[in-house]
């Protein structure tokens, strides 16, 4: 079966659990593996995030709070809080998080039957309070905030919890005054520390050898599913669980692919879009080559899209609003007579990466926000032409104080030389 974009990205955030070695050595490791025939295990050596690290960004996160006057953030189970307290918890219908306040100790609020298992992953906060599986966890929140003085306080709520928490918060608790979480969630995640981006950089080049892996088997007739299936492979050879959906001929023209099968033909577009993760951080990639020899019209094209990422690239610097780095890229495609605005070039280009293969903030027309040192981001523009091909070239990249930086370098330089 040919996976979807949709598909990968829920099967490649996958992390792979490795041992203590300094964080400067990941990316040395990578580059020596590159030169292997036979790909090997590049995590295994990682050293992970510690205690400290999740204190600093909870630290981070009540500097904020101060900031925007907001006295609590509730954080339910999802990737926020995962980044601030490391507990990876399902969501069901039974209310589980905790209360990060500004100026008072963490509280997790849990089913009572599921203590002993929270107990086992808390590490930040001892204080636990549960509710029986006949009463209102609501209720308890309400109490807990009636103790700290903050029954008509400013709650914030993370982006990610569910409608029914906020009516039914905000039901038993006509007093607080529920604000957007994202000023404290987005203001801590959208800039990575060194460690971070050295977690990316990795996952960034495993990916792009597990590509040049299956592009150096690539063979007439095959379908999208053993071309994926390669790709996988190569992933879990090099210590991850990760992939790529590629999309031959015609189905290149559908950025997030297409229902339509197609196996490989002499001459085809072969487009791949995946990516892994490592420590929790993702990797997002895009390629695109020719099975064959490519015809003068997927050269040009293919070389108007790299001009492009190159071009937004070379824009990128500390300051600079987010829309300017979409309009320099766009203005090469339109330039070259594929425009305007979204005809061909059909998606805006790039989304803000990290632990969530898509978060904030977006390379978009009318994002104004200023690009600031760490932030991190893919670079993807495209031409996509339906009944004939799509190219499109995706790298990620970190905003640096000198202006911006390929993660995992490995940048296309030609449509035959995709890996550089």
């Amino acid at each position: 079966m040919e996976l979807s974009r949709r598909d990968f990205i829920k099967v490649g955030g996958i992390t792979i659990a490795t041992s203590d070695v300094i964080v400067k050595n990941i990316f040395e490791k990578g580059r020596e593996n590159e030169k292997m025939q036979e790909l090997k295990n590049m995590v295994k050596d990682v050293k992970p995030l510690e205690l400290e690290d999740y204190l600093s960004r909870i630290e981070k996160a009540k500097s904020l709070m101060a900031k925007f006057k907001i006295d609590c953030l509730f954080l339910t189970g999802g990737t926020n809080l995962i980044y601030f307290t490391n507990v990876n918890w399902w969501r069901s219908e039974r209310v589980f998080g905790v209360l990060l306040f500004k100026n008072y100790e963490p509280v997790w609020i849990c089913p009572s039957f599921e203590l002993e298992r929270a107990k086992e992953k808390v590490l930040i906060g001892k204080d636990i309070r549960t509710w029986e599986e006949h009463e209102n966890p609501y209720k308890l929140i309400k109490n807990t905030l009636k103790e700290k003085g903050l029954i008509s306080g400013n709650i914030g709520i993370e982006e990610s919890v569910r409608y029914f928490v906020v009516h039914e918060l905000k039901k038993e608790i006509p007093s607080i005054n529920l604000m957007d979480g994202r000023l404290i969630t987005q203001g801590c995640r959208a800039i990575k520390n060194k460690k971070e981006i050295a977690y990316m950089d990795l996952a960034n080049r495993i990916t792009k050898l597990a590509y040049q892996y299956g592009f150096n088997r690539l063979k007439e007739g095959m379908s999208p599913g053993d071309l994926s299936s390669i790709i996988g492979e190569a992933h879990r050879k090099m210590g991850v669980t990760g992939g790529g959906s590629p999309s031959f001929g015609e189905n290149s023209a559908f950025p997030h692919g297409t229902i339509y099968k197609r196996n490989l033909k002499s001459g085809d577009i072969v487009l791949v879009d995946g990516g892994c993760s490592v420590q929790g951080y993702r990797s997002d990639v895009t390629r695109t080559i020719v099975f064959g020899k490519p015809s003068r019209k997927q050269k040009k094209i293919w070389e108007i899209v790299r001009k492009a990422q190159i071009a937004a690239l070379n824009k990128v610097r500390p300051g600079i609003p987010c829309e300017e780095i979409d309009k320099a890229a766009r203005k090469v495609i339109e330039d070259a007579g594929f425009g305007p605005d979204y005809k061909y070039f059909t998606h805006r280009l790039g989304h803000g990466i990290g632990m969530d293969g898509h978060e904030y903030p977006y390379l978009v027309m009318g994002n104004r926000l200023k690009l600031q040192p760490g932030m991190t981001f893919s670079d993807e523009p495209g031409i996509y032409i339906y009944g004939e091909f799509g190219v499109r070239i995706e790298d990620c990249f970190v905003v640096t104080e000198e202006g911006g930086r390929f993660l995992g370098d490995m940048a296309s330089t030609d449509i035959e030389k995709p890996f550089g």
